[in-house]
């Protein structure tokens, strides 16, 4: 990951979708898994053994961009904003294409 990371714009979108992180403190953390966190520790387990993103790595990119790009952000959400920087940045990805399946996904949840 490079030193001077940027903040993609369709990451920094979602920010009107997650909202502004209000608590500050650990006690934020403290809470019973939603069950896409839990999807999200299993697909980052599985990058991890498939060589894709290392766990250690991860976590070191979730506490630097964490605390630094994405500090508006709920702690619990900085896993999977580090992932999608992460493979946008080694361009796995492009933005117009997360940003499509983001909103192929949202008209999928507003149907239900």
């Amino acid at each position: 990951m490079s030193e001077q990371a940027r903040p993609y714009p369709v990451l920094m979108e979602a920010l009107d979708d997650i909202g502004e992180r209000t608590d500050t403190t650990l006690r934020c953390i403290d809470h019973e898994p939603e069950v896409w966190e839990s999807r999200m520790q299993t697909t980052c387990e599985c990058l991890s053994k498939a060589g894709v993103l290392d766990n250690l790595e991860r976590r070191h990119a979730e506490d630097r961009l964490g605390e630094s790009i994405y500090v508006r952000f709920p702690v619990q959400t900085r896993s999977v904003l580090t992932v999608a920087h992460t493979l946008l940045e080694r361009g796995l990805f492009t933005e117009q294409a997360l940003r499509d399946k983001m909103r192929s996904v949202r008209a999928r949840l507003e149907e239900e």
